[in-house]
């Protein structure tokens, strides 16, 4: 009889099967408002949802100051600074296949940071991995990848601000917040990502907002099924393994992101995209296979 999967492998597929969706959403909301005013929104109606459950379930909530200031700290990097990065990027002309190819070295920065942060020692068979997950994800992206001109060179600053921030906040929450309850914790996180955003929303954006069908629809989908189900489920799986593992499930996102793609846009797959998937998956074994050093 095969094995069953574990809570830790379910979560996971999970989280990359929602977290992929992302760029969906984007391509459906950002022509009908700013990338800061769809962000700033977004986080104020996670806010409210999530404290209403964390109220209504008579969630824990933390009891010392600095741990408040801990788990925002986490949370205005994981969701204001990298989602900011992200879409301000694609917003002033990255493509998109950069954007993803930049934040997707995430596990490969992370795998050098673990050791000296977090003390945890990886397996020469765990680098493989990532440098195998990584060769994979420039051939997913390969095709797709356009540099953008002079102007949108200096936008490139964007997304590389966006991955030192998921970087760092991924390895900060792991060190100074791992046991945060999901409810009350994440309620905290995205109040702050929120009075950080909303000001800088304000300030910088200057595209008309557009409530139309595609928009709203783009809001509630990013709003309740990604923010909610994804991060929640980023979360449980940072307080159950290694970051380096964890983070090692980024190098899905992408594929994952253009499968959605080829489903709802009719954009194309070529054969050397189908390669670097499957080199992907050998490089994602090797990374999560139990076992000591190789």
């Amino acid at each position: 009889m095969p094995a069953r999967p574990t809570p830790e492998t379910a979560a996971g597929l999970g989280f990359v099967a929602l977290w992929g969706t992302g760029f969906v959403g984007a391509k459906y909301g950002l022509p009908w408002a700013g990338p800061f005013d769809f962000l700033a929104i977004r986080f104020v109606i996670v806010a409210g949802l999530i404290g209403l459950v964390a109220i209504l379930w008579r969630a824990p909530w933390p009891r010392d100051p600095w741990t408040w200031l801990h788990i925002a700290t986490a949370g205005v990097l994981l969701h204001g600074v990298y989602l900011g990065g992200v879409f301000a990027g694609i917003d002033a002309g990255v493509p998109a296949g950069v954007t993803a190819l930049i934040v997707g070295t995430q596990p490969v920065l992370t795998a050098f940071a673990v050791g000296p942060l977090l003390g945890e020692r990886l397996s020469r068979r765990q680098w493989l991995g990532f440098v195998l997950g990584f060769l994979g994800l420039l051939l997913v992206l390969g095709e797709r990848i356009r540099l953008p001109d002079s102007e949108g060179m200096a936008a490139l600053v964007c997304p590389l601000i966006a991955l030192l921030a998921i970087t760092v906040g991924t390895l900060y929450q792991k060190r100074f917040c791992p046991d945060l309850d999901l409810r009350s914790g994440t309620t905290i996180q995205y109040v702050a990502a929120a009075i950080v955003l909303v000001p800088v929303a304000l300030l910088f954006d200057d595209q008309p907002l557009q409530w139309t069908t595609e928009f709203i629809f783009a809001l509630t989908w990013l709003s309740v099924v990604l923010s909610l189900g994804a991060i929640s489920l980023l979360f449980f799986l940072l307080r159950r393994g290694q970051a380096s593992r964890v983070t090692s499930l980024f190098y899905l996102v992408p594929p994952t992101a253009a499968g959605y793609a080829w489903l709802l846009f009719g954009e194309t797959l070529g054969p050397m995209a189908l390669v670097g998937m499957a080199v992907i998956m050998v490089g994602l074994a090797l990374v999560n296979r139990p076992g000591g050093a190789a």
